[in-house]
């Protein structure tokens, strides 16, 4: 079914959701984007990233639903519950890719996390596309699926992301050209080169939208749950767009702000909450929600005090006023927790500066930037936004669409139905290629020197395939030719590695790492020598594959280099 049937799932740290586009490539429609949260009276584009299995690890919900069942539920059974959140972080962190922890303390294989989320959204995805196609039915094979990941991720965790999308009947054997791995600030900046001034919000901006002329450069900040995704786009003749810096970023998104909230309710309950946490977790959860919602906007922040937490709290000290007393910026009002704006500021300070840094150091680098785009659920905040305007309106023009949280899934689709509108990216590595070549004692190490019948060898040669920092034009394909060693060999190994470093002489060297490795079989040893293996490697899209071919046979083996450190 369907050239240009995509799907486009935004797995994000706090929030997750899909949108979809089921009319042929040439037909230029608006991406659709399901909306979450109508069972319980809400109706947002994203789902929170929570999942809940019982005691035996088996799946029960996924999104509001998982959070509410968390929430509502007491004592034993609760407890015995793993209720996972935020647990895309484990992947930036690399805290662990092989066991995450639950609310409740106990651990779960992450890749088993992850693929019973991205089973849940695939399944969700195609019966409500289902549902709203006078109930046709859809399998996973009939769309391109697109996989939204942070762009400062390394390789691995993006290699990790495509199994685990695998495993959940996403993409099958042979098929793995069916899901493409996008980054998320190049998703929102291909939908928001498209938007109309209307299309953006329009305080401290007047009637701008984003310029196509060719030669315009902007900064994507894509300010996530866990993430600050920063990608600098010039845009070229034609409005297909070249990344002019690597991906950079830090980890202080949203959620920092909700941890320092959390911080401070410690500090304002002490002897009491870490007792209150560990006893009901499901509470703790419930003002975490609600503190979400109220810190979108630069006002007051009023939230109801849980039953347990003021029962406990007055069993310690009788009257809860007494908590307020020692802490600047909160009173206890009826019943409520109230903190002052100037307070939750304070919340955002370290995030905020965090983003500030980041950019800074992109205008240091002397491009011409004339806008900064603010994307992502985080940019929902009136406070994020300011800071950003106060900072930067006198070097360029800052610009926020109305729904940032969408605009990543529905540039994710436009990215499925036009892989190459991002033109070219920096290459993240130097990347070669293990080799041996006939030793030259003015050029090589004596420790590397070896022989064999058919001469003097030197081994564990870098042979430079890319550059670091090199522009790689997309679905870029470079080639080279090899030899064997050995006249009478009958197959020939190849290994891959990657450094940071632009100057590498041999593999072992410090902070240079294999990354992958295939045989290529040659049965013909007729030329000896002289045979040649025809070496095609694709780089400049978000995954990088090696092809060998032995030219006399024809024998031929690939290779989508895996990322995954075993």
């Amino acid at each position: 079914m369907g050239d240009g049937f995509v799907i486009a799932v935004d797995f994000g740290t706090a929030y997750s959701g899909y949108a979809f586009n089921i009319t042929p490539s040439n037909q230029k429609t608006e991406p659709y984007v399901k909306y979450w949260g109508e069972k319980s009276a809400r109706e947002t584009p994203k789902t929170p990233t929570c999942i809940l299995f019982d005691k035996y690890k088996q799946f029960i919900s996924f999104g509001y639903e998982a959070k509410e069942a968390y929430v509502s539920r007491m004592g034993a059974e609760a407890k015995d519950n793993l209720f996972f959140e935020s647990f895309k972080m484990s992947l930036y962190k690399r805290v662990s890719r092989t066991f995450i922890k639950a609310a409740n303390g106990k651990e779960m294989k992450a890749l088993q996390v992850f693929t019973a989320a991205l089973k849940f959204l695939k399944e969700d995805a195609l019966k409500y596309i289902g549902q709203h196609t006078a109930g046709k039915q859809f399998t996973a094979s009939d769309f391109t699926w697109v996989l939204t990941v942070p762009a400062i991720w390394d390789n691995s965790a993006k290699e990790f992301m495509r199994e685990a999308a695998t495993q959940a009947g996403i993409v099958t054997k042979g098929k793995e050209d069916k899901l493409i791995i996008a980054l998320e600030p190049e998703a929102a900046s291909v939908y928001c080169k498209k938007l109309p001034s209307e299309g953006f919000i329009a305080e401290n901006l007047g009637n701008l939208k984003l310029d196509q002329s060719p030669g315009t450069q902007y900064i994507v900040v894509d300010c996530g749950g866990g993430t600050i995704d920063i990608t600098v786009h010039e845009v070229l003749e034609g409005g297909n767009l070249k990344e002019l810096n690597k991906a950079s970023g830090n980890d202080l998104g949203g959620q920092t702000v909700d941890r320092k909230f959390k911080e401070f309710l410690q500090e304002i309950f002490t002897g009491v909450w870490d007792d209150y946490e560990k006893k009901f977790p499901n509470e703790v959860q419930k003002i975490m929600y609600d503190f979400t919602l109220f810190k979108r906007h630069e006002d007051d922040v009023e939230i109801p005090c849980p039953f347990n937490l003021g029962r406990m709290a007055e069993k310690k000290k009788k009257k809860i006023e007494k908590y307020f007393k020692k802490v600047q910026g909160a009173t206890w009002e009826e019943g409520a927790i109230k903190i002052s704006k100037e307070k939750l500021r304070e919340f955002f300070k370290e995030s905020l500066q965090g983003i500030t840094q980041s950019i800074t150091e992109v205008f240091q680098k002397q491009f011409k930037i004339k806008y900064i785009l603010l994307v992502g659920g985080y940019a929902d905040s009136e406070i994020l936004r300011n800071h950003i305007s106060d900072e930067f309106r006198d070097k360029c023009i800052i610009l926020c669409p109305f729904r940032p949280q969408e605009v990543i899934m529905k540039g994710a689709v436009e990215f499925g139905r036009n892989k190459g509108v991002v033109a070219s990216r920096k290459n993240p590595f130097t990347y070669g290629l293990g080799i041996f070549q006939r030793f030259d004692k003015f050029r090589h190490r004596d420790d590397k020197k070896f022989t064999n019948k058919d001469g003097v060898w030197c081994r564990d040669i870098f042979m430079k395939l890319v550059d670091v920092g090199e522009d790689v034009r997309w679905n870029e394909t470079r080639e080279h030719t090899l030899y064997p060693v050995e006249a009478g060999q009958k197959a020939m190994s190849f290994s891959f590695y990657r450094t940071k470093k632009k100057h590498v002489t041999y593999i072992d060297e410090p902070d240079t790492e294999e990354i992958g490795s295939f045989v290529v079989e040659s049965p013909d040893t007729t030329l000896g020598l002289a045979r040649e293996i025809r070496l095609k490697i694709k780089f400049g899209f978000t995954e990088m594959t090696a092809i060998g071919t032995d030219r006399e046979s024809g024998s031929s083996q690939t290779v989508k280099i895996n990322f995954m450190r075993k």
